[in-house]
């Protein structure tokens, strides 16, 4: 059946029913290739039938994720001002590439050039581009569809309907990507270059994390082999959070990309133990770096012995003061702690290899490589530059008072190095007790004797709440590389959180950054981030607070309530509404509701498992609710979640992230008052 001439909807529709069969034709010509005749060996072809399984999980046609959102019409303008390759033409801008069976591209990947217009053109800069459409799904299918007409003068300036309905579209299961509504100021830093790094300071619902993970799939598309080599990494607060964004990435072809936390970085040690906030925070301290250092280098010493190599029947003697000569060299040249020691050995070797040509001689470097394996060689540098374990270094510092006390002199006072001592020392490695900063140290220790592998680019995603030593050991993983920071410095809530994002990009080794600031609110509605920017006098004054860009207000309620049933009241009102549901509360009310949830007989989950139609209210702990969203949200006891933290400050800013978690509405309970920071906002 052809396709009416004046019907544009079913045009469309048409356009999207041949992309998805060129699609689909482009994933069965991946599979049907055969490579039985083009490796050379077996590890050849373990490789490429790698990448082309790869390639083809890559091509995957997700059900209900349109293939294309957006199309631009090129005006036909020859010369500098027409956009490159494009003029005159039509594209449909979406997810990936997508070419029919001559290779004419049916779909334009987001990334490309061409597209850039669809996310920056104005009627300001129409950037050559006549008209773009927005186009609106359903289940996949398109049922709408959106026109500006950029350049025409006539037609005045709107905000488009279908970006709203996209950002305001109902939530169950993980994150989804915001290829379709990315906004100039968020595209800027998307399409940012590889080599710098660049840190993005973001209020509740700015996008700040979509916005790291797609400069991660633009940077992928951009500079694929260097990154393909090199790799790269997304690093998250908790296994939650990771789950939460884990589809995003796939969802935009690219599957190679790792996740981690940073406790899954410098995980060299079992951790079962704690530390107090005092001890945390002297643990998390840069100048700690410094301590361990001292500890480590202490274990040189200059030799007081000459070494005498026996080969045959000659003796060759390399005397104490050209083996201090060759130790004291080595520490100047301020290498690795491993790497010095490794070539200890190679320096006396070379030295005996001078006199062994003097005296007529003509070794080589087996010769050398011979003599740098010799017992007494051996025996010399073990003496001089011993090996020293990470994890045993720091045991003895965190255990000997005496040792710390040395090495720590002039950097930690008294009563920092008594509150990062144990009360009881650990007997060995494997019996300690270690805890998340302690495990933090021996990275650093590790790092120091051996140096860590970089990689190409990291997005290290809620950076406020990250230790000066945790912020190193992430700079460690991108020291050859660059790094996407992402983070809210109101939303810090460790004792250790960051002051200042100069002062963590020093620690992450990355002084240089750029430090770009979101503050439009995609996500958040008007009512609710005014209710909660409340509270930024008293946690964070220098920022500047979210302005909400949503037309809907959103629903908002503070309701006083006699119990746990008149919350569970609130949950099951949220839940009429479409969408997903997180009830919000201090970490030690949660197993009170989780009772009162299943007395009612409201299934819930917890935080990272998916919601799904049948069960969408997400039971969450106050200091797990970082990074996570939810249609409706019902925050219980905002007293509680303040006074679940060590200090009423840290406490606002929990309360200030769990009051930022709505898309569309929230409902605020308590029975005990509010904190005075909130009691006197009033509602709409």
């Amino acid at each position: 059946m052809s396709t009416p001439v004046d019907d544009p909807l079913a045009r469309e529709r048409s356009h999207l029913s041949a992309s998805r069969s060129a699609l689909r034709a482009m994933r069965e010509g991946v599979e049907a290739l055969d490579i039985s005749d083009v490796t050379a060996n077996w590890v050849n072809a373990e490789a490429l039938a790698h990448q082309i399984e790869e390639r083809i999980k890559a091509l995957a046609d997700l059900s209900g994720t349109p293939l294309f959102f957006g199309r631009l019409d090129y005006l036909h303008a020859p010369g500098a001002e027409a956009a490159e390759g494009a003029e005159g033409e039509r594209f449909y801008i979406g997810r990936r590439h997508v070419h029919d069976h001559d290779g004419d591209p049916m779909v334009i990947d987001w990334r490309a050039p061409v597209s850039q217009p669809f996310y920056r053109a104005s009627k300001k800069d129409p950037m050559d581009v006549a008209l773009r459409r927005r186009f609106g799904y359903t289940r996949g299918d398109i049922t709408a569809y959106e026109d500006e007409h950029l350049s025409d003068p006539a037609e005045a300036a709107r905000t488009s309907k279908l970006l709203q309905q996209e950002i305001e579209r109902p939530r169950v299961g993980p994150m989804r990507d915001i290829v379709a509504t990315i906004q100039p100021e968020q595209d800027e830093i998307v399409r940012s270059g590889l080599s710098g790094t660049v840190c993005v300071q973001g209020g509740p619902g700015t996008g700040k994390t979509a916005v790291g993970l797609h400069r991660v799939a633009y940077l992928l598309y951009a500079h694929r082999e260097r990154l393909a080599r090199t790799g790269t990494l997304v690093i998250g607060p908790n296994r939650s959070f990771l789950h939460y964004i884990e589809q995003v990435l796939p969802a935009l072809g690219e599957l190679a990309v790792q996740q981690a936390t940073v406790d899954d970085l410098v995980a060299h040690v079992e951790i079962n133990g704690t530390d107090d906030a005092t001890a945390a925070v002297v643990k998390g301290d840069a100048r700690l770096a410094q301590v361990l250092r001292s500890a480590l280098y202490s274990h040189v010493t200059m030799p007081t012995e000459p070494v005498v190599v026996v080969r045959g029947s000659r003796r060759w003697r390399v005397p104490a003061y050209e083996l201090e000569e060759l130790v004291r060299e080595l520490l100047d040249r301020d290498i690795r702690y491993g790497a010095a020691r490794e070539a200890l050995p190679q320096r006396i070797a070379h030295a005996v290899l001078v006199q062994m040509e003097r005296s007529g001689e003509a070794p080589d470097d087996r010769v050398q490589d011979a003599v740098a394996r010799n017992s007494a060689v051996k025996a010399a540098v073990k003496a001089v530059w011993p090996a020293v374990d990470p994890a045993k270094l720091v045991l003895r510092l965190l255990s000997d008072a005496e040792f710390l006390a040395v090495h720590a002199e002039g950097i930690l006072d008294g009563d920092e190095q008594k509150a990062i001592l144990w009360a009881k020392p650990a007997r060995s490695v494997k019996s300690a007790k270690w805890s998340p900063a302690d495990a933090v140290l021996i990275d650093e220790a590790t790092d120091l004797i051996q140096r860590t592998h970089s990689l190409g680019h990291v997005v290290l995603d809620e950076a406020q709440d990250l230790s000066p030593m945790q912020y190193r050991a992430v700079g460690r993983r991108c020291t050859t590389g660059s790094a996407t920071v992402l983070g809210d410095l109101a939303q810090g809530t460790t004792p250790w959180a960051t002051r200042s994002w100069q002062e963590a990009l020093t620690h992450l080794g990355k002084q240089d950054a750029l430090v770009e600031e979101l503050t439009a609110g995609f996500r958040v509605p008007t009512d609710v981030i005014t209710y909660a920017s409340r509270l930024l006098p008293h946690i964070a004054p220098g920022l500047t607070p979210v302005v909400s860009i949503r037309e809907n207000p959103g629903h908002f309620e503070v309701r006083p309530v006699a119990g746990s049933k008149d919350v569970v009241e609130a949950c099951r009102e949220s839940l009429r509404h479409e969408g997903s549901t997180g009830l919000i509360a201090a970490d030690a009310r949660v197993p009170e509701l989780a009772e009162a949830l299943t007395e009612a007989g409201i299934p819930y989950l917890g935080p990272g498992e998916e919601t799904t139609q049948d069960t969408r209210l997400t039971l969450v702990p106050a200091s797990l609710a970082k990074g996570l969203e939810y249609d409706y949200v019902v925050l219980d006891d905002p007293r509680a979640v303040v006074d679940g933290e060590p200090d009423e400050r840290t406490g606002l800013r929990r309360l200030y992230v769990a009051l930022t978690r709505a898309v569309s509405g929230l409902i605020v309970t308590h029975a005990a008052g509010l904190p005075p920071q909130l009691a006197s906002a009033t509602l709409r």
